[in-house]
């Protein structure tokens, strides 16, 4: 075995997409891609073609790393946005090298905080990611629910839609979220910040919207959503009345990599929100 790497900038694009889906063969979650979701990924989540590497075999591609990089809070911020090793080559050390070039770059970038997430039953990739320095700060979930929405129960507020490049002119907007719910993950969604009747601000929320072959809305992917006052059904449901428009239980909700510690997430899953995916938040400071 003769591992030498090279950045993804210099790969053949179908190339890099086939050792990505190799790598993630028999993965928890299956994130098969086509070259064109592969692309739009990249775009999507501003992950960095310069400083993604792809590991060769002599002229064999075997492994990846996908890497980003933002200013966040004034810190250079790193994210690994997949690392995958094709089958045969698990339990070889390939993974130790990823580790340790992806590392070396986010040095030579100057990186004040490396972030990453894992599935929560890959404990060996966490076992991996911790020998490196990486620490778990935290739990996220995936949600999916159809909750059903009473418009004439909900409460009385007033809702702003704005875009999600307007969120950080805030103060009470936090960034310290994970990287695929920041605001430039999210650039083709919306945002709303809620206001009570004394127009005091109350919370906000960050999300997307799909619609279904009829032209109707039929998925809303919630990246945000944070309140500063106590949960209940009334308050939930003239957010998500505000975020959908109308009533009834057709629309899907889905959280993406939502901390656990949130309040509206423990509400959503103590009222029959689905967990579909569970992940850990990990950090290396450097």
């Amino acid at each position: 075995m003769d591992i030498k790497f090279k950045r993804l900038v210099d790969c053949i694009i179908q190339e890099s997409v086939n050792v990505w889906n190799r790598g993630f063969e028999g993965y928890f979650v299956p994130i098969d891609m086509s070259a064109d979701m592969f692309v739009q990924r990249l775009i999507n989540e501003g992950l960095s073609m310069e400083h993604s590497i792809v590991a060769f075999d002599n002229e064999k591609p075997v492994a990846i790393v996908l890497n980003g990089f933002r200013t966040v809070n004034e810190k250079k911020i790193s994210w690994n946005g997949g690392t995958g090793v094709a089958m045969e080559y698990r339990g070889t050390g390939v993974s130790k090298l990823l580790m340790e070039e992806t590392i070396k770059i986010y040095a030579e970038e100057s990186t004040d905080v490396a972030t990453l997430e894992a599935i929560k039953q890959n404990e060996k990739a966490i076992r991996l990611y911790e020998k490196y320095g990486y620490k778990v700060i935290g739990n996220l979930v995936y949600l999916s629910g159809n909750p059903e929405i009473q418009l004439n129960n909900t409460q009385t507020i007033r809702s702003r839609t704005i875009r999600p490049e307007q969120l950080p002119s805030y103060a009470f907007h936090s960034e310290n979220v994970p990287w695929q719910c920041q605001w430039q993950s999210v650039k083709q969604g919306e945002a709303q910040v809620y206001y009570n009747e004394e127009d005091n601000p109350i919370g906000y929320s960050l999300y997307r919207k799909s619609w279904n072959q009829e032209g109707k809305l039929d998925k809303v992917f919630l990246f945000q959503i944070e309140l500063f006052e106590e949960v209940s059904e009334s308050l939930v449901g003239s957010i998500l009345s505000s975020i959908t428009g109308q009533e009834g239980n057709s629309v899907n909700f889905i959280t993406i990599n939502a901390s656990e510690n949130n309040p509206v997430i423990q509400y959503f899953i103590k009222n029959g929100f689905k967990i579909t995916t569970e992940q850990v938040q990990m950090v290396k400071y450097l």
